[in-house]
């Protein structure tokens, strides 16, 4: 990846690795429908003065179909669905099943012909990354919803057809644009059933937890997200799903005085040198790839 790929790659970890530890504090207070509400509403206040200037909605409103495709696929759905899930099973448990992202998009992107090809090294790199994301967080399904698991398992689904929509079908739209309508979209959704399910009181943790992931982990990630896609591609770009859960335990040993496990002491190379195998470059003039589309209008 270029330098501008991998600062990319580096900061969207880092912002998408926090939310496991403030969806787990959020759901013991708001329910799902809610906490996607308020994670997208503020977000979208925030982003479309910014987004709607100089045409821009004018350039997105063609597109519309693509617009609502990826916004049902990357946030409507799998974001209540995640939710939903860490309601009834650890944040490790769903770390990992969200970590099959992108053996997932293998198969996606195979079927749909996409030309992001991956080749040998970068299938080696894509299971020695999730056999490390296995080794940190643990396996252990004993006790855990099966309900839950087929929840998390669509949202892996979803992540693995969102970035490709982004690369197809809405590059060259104004990125800021997308997103607010993505946003906007979904709040209107969730907006009936989350004050229909309001509680009577809510805690500042909670109140924290649900501005950090709607101005932080929503507004600054997205952008981000948007950026990696043109700059590397959808295939890429999911690997940041194996980075996520071990900047979660990381904090987590950082902040939270959790002990540095024998898992994490084994998953953190494997997971770091899957990482960089499977966002490596094409080996051959026949077979490579650019380093990605040049990013979209501002």
């Amino acid at each position: 990846m270029s330098r501008k790929g991998w600062v990319l790659f580096v900061a969207l970890c880092v912002i998408w690795g926090v939310p496991y530890l403030l969806i787990r504090v959020a759901v013991e207070e708001l329910s799902s429908p809610a906490l996607v509400f308020f994670r997208t509403a503020p977000a979208a206040l925030v982003m479309a003065p910014f987004a709607f200037r100089h045409g821009a909605l004018a350039a997105v409103l063609p597109h519309w179909r693509w617009v609502l495709g990826y916004t049902f696929v990357e946030i409507t759905v799998p974001w209540v669905l995640l939710f939903h899930a860490e309601e009834r099973i650890s944040s490790s448990l769903a770390g990992l099943l969200v970590a099959a992202v992108p053996l997932i998009a293998i198969v996606v992107y195979r079927f749909v012909g996409h030309d992001d090809r991956i080749d040998a090294r970068r299938r080696v790199g894509l299971v020695v990354g999730f056999v490390g994301v296995a080794a940190l967080v643990g396996i252990d399904v004993a006790g855990s919803d099966p309900l839950a698991m087929v929840e998390m398992l669509a949202v892996a689904v979803c992540y693995a057809i969102g970035p490709l929509i982004v690369s197809r079908h809405l590059h060259g739209l104004p990125n800021l644009a997308v997103i607010a309508v993505s946003l906007t979209v979904t709040a209107a959704i969730y907006a009936v059933p989350a004050l229909l399910d309001l509680p009577t009181t809510v805690s500042a943790d909670t109140v924290g937890a649900v501005a950090t992931l709607a101005l932080a982990c929503t507004v600054l990630a997205f952008i981000l997200f948007f950026s990696l896609i043109h700059e590397v591609g959808p295939a890429r770009t999911t690997v940041i799903t194996y980075i996520n859960p071990l900047v979660a335990v990381l904090l987590g040993v950082a902040l939270l005085d959790e002990p540095f496990t024998a898992g994490i002491a084994v998953g953190l190379p494997l997971i770091l040198a899957g990482s960089v195998l499977a966002t490596a470059a094409q080996r051959g003039p026949d077979e490579a790839e650019p380093d990605g589309a040049p990013p979209a209008a501002p």
